[in-house]
């Protein structure tokens, strides 16, 4: 069999020595400058939350905005795992409180600053809250997309007899 004498053949980009070639606008049209294009720019008008209640809540929902009382908080104490204790990271601080209003309780899972602001009997706007799943029940948790803002106490009556972490889910797949 013959070998083709461009086997060996290696393309290498050139070097190119002197200025850079004159920009086309055709292909490449320059960026358009800030001083003509300021109408352009819109603010865009921002939402009025929908606050919502706690038995509203549902699996796997999220951007929640609600208005909840603390009732309780419990510290969770920190794994004693090897990544856990390595000298580079702080130990996350983690602690679930119940928070509830007038018609039902959920744990909320606080983490590390959040841990200061949900002391017992605070009232809160939680806002973008989600929920998380852990071991097949519900949990309430505001990620770093979120806000937790500590309002002026209200007289919230919380039902702590209706609390959705108690009620248990299992992951069912359907078939249409």
């Amino acid at each position: 069999m013959a070998s083709n004498s461009n086997d060996n053949f290696q393309h290498r980009p050139r070097q190119r020595t002197g200025p850079p070639p004159p920009r086309r606008h055709g292909r490449n049209p320059p960026p358009p400058s800030r001083t003509q294009n300021q109408p352009q720019q819109q603010t865009q008008e921002k939402r009025k939350p929908v606050f919502v209640k706690v038995d509203q809540l549902k699996p796997g929902t999220s951007g929640h905005t609600l208005t909840v009382k603390v009732v309780d908080q419990i510290s969770v104490p920190p794994k004693t795992t090897a990544t856990a204790t390595s000298s580079h990271l702080r130990p996350a601080r983690i602690s679930e409180c119940l928070v509830g209003d007038e018609t039902a309780t959920i744990l909320f899972t606080a983490r590390n600053d959040q841990v200061e602001l949900m002391k017992p009997g605070a009232t809160v706007n939680l806002r973008n809250a989600k929920i998380d799943m852990f071991k097949g029940s519900m949990r309430l948790a505001v990620d770093k997309w979120g806000r937790i803002e500590v309002t002026e106490p209200v007289e919230i009556v919380v039902q702590e007899d209706n609390n959705l972490s108690l009620v248990e889910y299992e992951l069912v797949n359907v078939d249409e």
